[in-house]
């Protein structure tokens, strides 16, 4: 029998401080990372990470939040659509109009979110392969929301171009394709009092060079919602 060889490891290289050189951009780059994963405080970071700095090295809409959102997600059952994922997800897909339910199950998967919560959502309407993003959106809302109500609040605080905290400003028609769709959703809403809640709304609008504020409905949501 031939005796084997026993390998002896390499010698552990050293190198001086001289040696080593810094890529002058990394610094940055994890500096930006460390702050981006803070404020999305991903569920399962390895996976966020990877989707992170694939968006990075494309150009693409990173899958960061805007601001840390609070209570933070500390169970496995905690992680679940927020109203700030769900901006991210407008931001990465709204561009398209149409957004192919592939592409949207890739989105989601690396926001860290739930499939169980993503079928739920899409099982609220008859969507095929392409789902239309602001339906989508209406619907999220709609997950977070709980009512009519809070979920056009919802929207209205994701598609407004005012700064957080101010009157969440959107097109009247806008506005109203939503509150359309949410109602027709819910089905409990008589044609009558939805027609009669855009009347009144729209004719706060119509005051406001056309767009809809959210104390126009807020203050009358005992009688429209």
């Amino acid at each position: 029998m031939t005796e084997h060889k026993r390998t002896m490891p390499l010698p552990e290289t050293m190198f001086c401080a001289e040696q080593i050189r810094i890529p002058p951009e990394l610094p940055n780059i994890l500096k930006e990372f460390t702050k981006a994963a803070i404020r999305t405080q991903p569920h399962d970071v390895l996976q966020w990470s990877a989707a992170y700095f694939s968006a990075l090295s494309k150009g693409e809409t990173l899958p960061v939040k805007e601001r840390l959102e609070m209570p933070l997600a500390i169970e496995k059952t905690d992680a679940v659509l927020t109203l700030g994922l769900l901006k991210v997800l407008h931001k990465q897909l709204s561009p398209k109009g149409m957004v192919n339910v592939a592409e949207l199950k890739e989105k989601w998967k690396h926001l860290c979110l739930p499939e169980e919560q993503l079928e739920a959502i899409l099982q609220l309407d008859n969507f095929g392969e392409e789902v239309e993003w602001m339906k989508f959106l209406a619907l999220g809302c709609s997950v977070l929301g709980k009512s009519l109500l809070s979920s056009v609040k919802h929207a209205c605080e994701i598609l407004t171009k005012d700064p957080e905290g101010g009157a969440a400003r959107i097109p009247f028609k806008t506005f109203s394709f939503l509150y359309l769709y949410l109602a027709s959703i819910d089905g409990e809403i008589p044609k009558e009092e939805v027609e009669a809640c855009l009347h009144r709304i729209k004719e706060e609008a119509d005051k406001q060079s056309g767009m809809v504020m959210l104390r126009n409905f807020l203050s009358q949501a005992s009688t429209l919602f």
